[in-house]
């Protein structure tokens, strides 16, 4: 797995701006911490959440949050080079030579397809199998996403609902008036969590995880693309130039000489 701490930094900054201009405002840090106010909002923001999935789902999601920050997916110009190189053994060997590079093979996806190919598979029935691995990896980082993006739509809400609810315990005490600025100050809290949770961390992650998706995706679909141009004996050459079509111009790299 590889790591990438953009998302984790990006929140970091944010969280880190957000209380230095409080601070640059004259306020005090700690003003902001209120157990109450965060019990509220993240506890009813996760409950509501919970509620939105079924069990299955959500037994997915401790596996999604590793890929905040780790990925297991290689990059497109490394799976190009295997894939042109098995296209090289191939046309010079045979199909079924390709059955002995199997163990040395870590993407299980490519494994897979590899196997349909050597197992004499027709192409259509490569292409479905596969194309419906694709499909249900989607459905499944859909999930994974949605959780997040899910959880920092309840949060602003749910924060509003804290704040009225300290609101109402503020307007309990008319009779004390120096209680009341503390007491809504206390109860506009739980607004700042629901917003700032929602917007710095929940949200983020959720466009991460759909991001890191479309990459992975776009990923596999070259995948399915080398290992079928394989099983016709495309030229190796013909290979590279066909799955650099999935990277950018600036990012490819050269295999064949």
């Amino acid at each position: 797995m590889k790591a990438d701490l953009s998302t984790a930094i990006g929140v970091a900054a944010a969280g880190a701006a957000i209380l230095i201009g409080i601070t640059l405002e004259g306020g005090s840090v700690g003003s902001v911490f209120e157990p109450t106010a965060f019990l509220i909002v993240v506890g009813g923001g996760v409950g509501v959440t919970l509620a939105s999935f079924t069990m299955d789902e959500l037994k997915g999601i401790p596996g999604v949050m590793k890929q905040v920050v780790f990925t297991s997916v290689q990059p497109p110009n490394e799976s190009i080079k295997i894939l042109v190189e098995l296209a090289d053994k191939a046309r010079r060997e045979g199909i079924l030579v390709l059955e002995k590079r199997m163990k040395d093979i870590d993407d299980e996806f490519l494994k897979k397809g590899i196997q349909l190919v050597v197992d004499g598979n027709d192409a259509s029935v490569v292409r479905t199998i596969m194309e419906s691995e694709i499909e249900n990896q989607m459905a499944r980082h859909h999930v994974g996403a949605s959780f997040f993006t899910t959880l920092g739509g309840f949060l602003p809400t749910i924060g509003i609902l804290g704040t009225v609810l300290g609101l109402v315990h503020a307007l309990e005490n008319l009779s004390d008036p120096s209680s009341m600025g503390p007491a809504i100050a206390v109860a506009f809290i739980a607004t700042l969590y629901g917003v700032g949770f929602a917007n710095v961390i929940f949200l983020p992650i959720g466009n991460r995880l759909k991001r890191q998706s479309e990459g992975e995706i776009r990923v596999r679909e070259l995948l399915l693309e080398g290992i079928l141009s394989i099983q016709a004996g495309a030229n190796p050459r013909v290979v590279e130039e066909k799955l650099n079509s999935f990277v950018a111009p600036s990012q490819r790299e050269k295999v064949m000489d």
